[in-house]
């Protein structure tokens, strides 16, 4: 068990509102007079999510784009959020920071309301939280709804972003559709949106397709198994589409696709990938080629 499950199990103690939903999923689900408010925050911590090297305003796009990615889970309609700030000491870098923040709050339709500044210790890394606000006008899908013999999609190919994250380790003047992925992820509300009246189970992929995936299969008391990883032409043409491609793509987080699942025969309302299938039992099994495939010791990103 990582440091953080560890810790997740002791926080239920505390976060024991059925809002909270146990906090096995990626939000909270808040009822206020007819509405539900979808509630979210994500932190963002230098060197750790994203690198000393990218520019200020990728940074704040970012931290935008994957708080709004939970709600794109929730086909939850964005009101607004709160963002605490640690100072940097730099007047022009906030700058910047916070032009990349309001093109992502402003492109989404998600109004900055209010939050926090502080200052830190010289030296410390730059940490920023954001947390979102949304609105559920309609099902709010769960990781825990999947059915045996439901079919297993994505919105979209996965690797991208980890490959981006090698390049630019490799050279931070990198650039390019791989890099795009990494520094500015687009989260899928339209998706979401139009997927949640229809799902039995979605999350979004933020800390790799395997890992998430087994976490919807365990949440939903199920086995699954994945029998394809899609990969992007950008991806493909810089890589290959190798097995060992494949697993590292798989493996790799900050995509922000929607996974979700379908009862067998059910079209998805919108283009989607189909990527395995859930199962009676437990576990997860990686196909490729038609051949199971040893797991990888780390499934995806964990902290600890």
């Amino acid at each position: 068990m990582s440091a953080e499950s560890r810790f997740l199990t002791l926080l239920r103690l505390l976060a024991n509102d059925p809002a909270a939903q146990e906090l096995r999923d990626d939000v909270a689900v808040l009822p206020v007079g007819g509405a539900r408010l979808i509630l979210t925050s994500d932190t963002m911590v230098e060197g750790i999510h994203y690198l000393p090297t990218d520019p200020p305003a990728d940074i704040g796009w970012k931290l935008a784009a994957v708080n709004l990615s939970d709600l794109a889970a929730k086909g939850a309609k964005p009101l607004g959020c709160l963002l605490n700030y640690a100072l940097s000491g730099d007047d022009a870098w906030d700058a910047a920071f916070l032009e990349g923040l309001g093109e992502a709050l402003e492109r989404h339709a998600m109004p900055l309301l209010g939050g926090d500044t502080v200052k830190m210790p010289e030296g410390s890394a730059r940490s920023y939280s954001l947390t979102a606000i949304g609105e559920a006008t309609g099902p709010v899908p769960v990781r825990g709804g999947a059915r045996a013999g439901d079919r297993l999609y994505l919105t979209g190919p996965v690797g991208d972003a980890g490959a981006g994250l090698d390049l630019l380790r490799a050279d931070p003047a990198a650039a390019g559709p791989l890099v795009d992925a990494c520094r500015r992820p687009r989260p899928r509300l339209a998706e979401g949106a139009l997927l949640a009246p229809h799902v039995s189970a979605m999350m979004d992929v933020s800390d790799g397709l395997l890992i998430d995936t087994a976490r919807l299969a365990e949440a939903s008391g199920l086995a699954v198994t994945i029998d394809h990883v899609p990969l992007s032409r950008a991806l493909e043409k810089a890589r290959g589409a190798s097995t060992a491609v494949q697993i590292a793509a798989a493996r790799a987080g900050d995509d922000y696709e929607l996974l979700f699942t379908l009862p067998a025969g059910v079209k998805p309302p919108l283009r989607a990938i189909p990527v395995g299938r859930m199962e009676r039992g437990s576990g997860l099994t990686l196909k490729i080629d038609g051949t199971i495939m040893p797991l990888p010791d780390r499934l995806g990103w964990e902290h600890g």
